[in-house]
């Protein structure tokens, strides 16, 4: 019998890819592991294997189809033994989808620069998606137990179908609790899952709503033919304005301004860059961290976040989420879009560690290589401006977090120490909270919290 390979979820909240690149032929023979094609989602390109063995009997979906539906149909599989043209001709048609736009079309904005406003973030999926597991759907939806989807491996639903068992029932030990063959394989041996029972036939859930606006019509028509060109919303723009629309319409959102002197940050900070142990490369000896004034500013939300815990929280209808970790996102720009890579455990990690984590994070979020678990969720985000000279501004809190800190430029101005008038360099740092999560009073203990870390920068070493 032909295996039907599938547009796999390769999020919990991804509704279409692009089908970027087929890694096969039809005629391959494949086997489990085998990467099979590059899927395209709106942050990144990701690659999915084959989880059955068999030969490619036809590619239903071209190379570079996009806006192809997740369970959709595009390629065949067919088995040890069965006649490849039988099972290619089984299989239903090319499922409807856009094609591609011609490069021509609409030139791609250059690259800006490495830090932008955080309210420009488009962190779509609001949940990790399974990676170690990832691979084509099966051509039915995964079953649903109490109306929601259980997620589980195409291999792992054909077993237990075969078995006979209900996969609500199995426990996943995959990542985020996915379903895998080891799990269906124990369940069916211990007899503990219940018999496989109908599925109820459930709604594919909304795609994300874009923000409203004037029609195309009403404001094209004000502007004279020839006067513009078109540039179409791809898969990340949609995502950047569905995120912040449900952001501005969900949050009641407030801010709280606070001014930092950054002198004794930049004395510290150019003495640990001047004792930075160096390593040899083809390009000679180079320091192995270069600390940014940025990376100090991550790890001291960071550490606010752990002084004042209910601050490091998360919104839901029934509850607030207490973290237990400080997830920092830092706003990257991307070509035409902007992505917030997020150092886990942030309140952790050594401020070299950090410098090298976002640094990397950085050129691969650049090159659309990051992993999903690598920009999805975080408890709060860092979006700097200082290197363009703004002196301050406001971000628009990143669901699902609850607080977002703005940064603007250091700038010398005259400060008063021990009753005297000196000049110091001070930064403008603008908080945004969610005020569901964190009253003002909270949100005054954060920002002081990190003022006193940015002040007194060696408490961040210690």
């Amino acid at each position: 019998m032909p295996i039907n390979i599938t547009m796999p979820a390769l999020s919990p909240t991804m509704e279409e890819g692009n089908l970027s690149k087929w890694l096969v032929k039809e005629g391959d023979t494949v086997k489990s592991g085998d990467v099979l094609a590059e899927i395209e989602t709106d942050k990144a390109t990701m690659e999915v294997e084959a989880v059955d063995e068999g030969v490619v009997a036809k590619l239903v979906v071209p190379a570079g189809t996009e806006a192809v539906k997740v369970n959709a149909l595009i390629a065949i599989l067919a088995v040890e033994g069965e006649d490849v043209a039988a099972a290619a001709a089984s299989g239903g048609s090319a499922p409807a989808a856009k094609a591609e736009s011609p490069k021509s079309e609409a030139p791609k904005s250059e690259a800006k620069a490495e830090a932008a406003p955080a309210e420009k973030a488009a962190e779509a999926p609001k949940a990790a998606a399974p990676v170690a597991d990832a691979a084509p759907a099966a051509s039915t939806p995964a079953p649903v137990a109490d109306g929601k989807r259980v997620f589980s491996s195409p291999l792992a639903r054909r077993l237990a179908k075969e078995a006979g068992l209900d996969l609500s029932a199995v426990t996943g030990s995959g990542p985020h609790g996915r379903v895998v063959k080891a799990d269906v394989e124990k369940a069916a041996a211990s007899g503990g899952a219940k018999p496989a029972a109908a599925a109820p036939a459930t709604a594919a859930p909304a795609a994300p709503a874009l923000a409203k606006g004037p029609s195309d019509d009403s404001v094209l028509k004000l502007f004279a033919e020839g006067s513009y060109e078109l540039l179409p919303h791809d898969g990340m723009r949609k995502t950047i304005a569905a995120r912040l629309t449900e952001s501005t319409q969900t949050v009641p959102s407030y801010t709280v301004s606070m001014e930092c002197e950054l002198d004794a940050l930049m004395k510290l900070r150019a003495e640990i860059n001047a004792s930075a142990p160096v390593k040899k490369t083809e390009k000679g000896e180079v320091p192995t961290f270069r600390l940014s004034v940025n990376d100090f500013i991550i790890k001291a939300m960071a550490l606010a976040l752990r002084d004042v815990p209910m601050a490091n929280a998360s919104w839901t209808s029934t509850a607030r989420v207490l973290h237990k970790h400080s997830d920092v996102g830092v706003a990257v720009s991307i070509p035409d879009g902007l992505i917030t890579p997020i150092v886990r455990k942030a309140e952790t990690k050594a401020l070299s560690v950090i410098s090298n984590e976002v640094k990397d994070m950085a050129k691969r979020a650049r090159d659309k290589k990051l992993k999903p678990d690598e920009y999805q969720g975080g408890t709060t985000s860092v979006s700097n401006l200082g290197m363009f000279g703004v002196s301050s501004f406001t971000s628009i809190v990143n669901l699902p977090q609850a607080s977002i800190v703005s940064i603007g430029a250091g700038v010398e101005k005259p400060v008063v120490r021990a009753g005297k008038i000196e000049i110091g360099t001070v930064m403008n740092a603008t908080f945004a909270f969610d005020h569901r999560v964190i009253d003002g009073a909270l949100g005054a203990e954060l920002a002081s919290a990190f003022k006193r870390y940015i002040e007194n920068p060696m408490s961040m070493l210690v």
